[in-house]
């Protein structure tokens, strides 16, 4: 069975006030990632691939001594990437813009792994802001049961890692480009205080 775009949990202008326009959206969501889905049809078409799940064929494709990914594993985890991004993300009222509000038990294992949050914070704004070229900046449950940030190149995400996804934030240029240009800092401090479903990061941490 082919592997289909999903739908946003929300409308395409349902993030504007929070820093992320309907421009951005529709071109992300309706060009990048519908070709990604597109590509990794037309690849894995007749191979041992296809018919597998899309953490899979992310992990069964990756190779950590490649200077270069296959054409597969930068589709499927693009795919992946982008599918988890649209759910890390939530309309929120104009009013609490600029606020974090995380649920008590991230906030506490965050701290307890972390030191503070502030030391969270500046360290996903380094790592993202720091990442070369295009990639992603996250928030992972390691294999040894703590809570760290994590930056990848292109496609590449935790699940190569065995790591468990909490929060990941896509700095590939066409994700922030038509709203920042090329302040990518920025980019990260609005996605952090704006546009993140704190209760998504904390229910995946729960079910880890």
């Amino acid at each position: 069975m082919a592997f289909t775009l999903p739908d946003l949990p929300y409308k395409y202008n349902a993030l504007q006030e929070q820093g992320m326009s309907m421009e951005t959206l529709t071109l992300h969501h309706d060009r990048h990632h519908k070709a990604y889905v597109d590509n990794l049809n037309k690849l894995i078409a007749g191979t041992e691939w296809e018919g597998k799940s899309l953490e899979e064929i992310v992990t069964g494709t990756f190779d950590a001594d490649a200077c270069t990914q296959s054409g597969i594993f930068n589709n499927a985890s693009q795919h992946w990437n982008h599918t988890q991004f649209w759910n890390w993300m939530k309309p929120r009222h104009i009013d609490v813009l600029g606020e974090v509000d995380m649920p008590a038990e991230l906030e506490k294992k965050i701290v307890k792994d972390m030191g503070s949050l502030e030391e969270f914070y500046n360290e996903f704004y380094a790592k993202g802001a720091g990442q070369f070229g295009s990639g992603w900046v996250w928030l992972v449950l390691d294999t040894d049961g703590k809570v760290k940030v994590t930056n990848t190149p292109n496609g590449v995400n935790p699940l190569c890692f065995g790591q468990t996804a909490l929060l990941g934030c896509d700095v590939w240029e066409h994700s922030y480009y038509v709203d920042f240009q090329n302040a990518r800092p920025k980019y990260l401090i609005n996605f952090i205080e704006n546009l993140v479903d704190w209760e998504n990061v904390a229910q995946r941490l729960e079910n880890a």
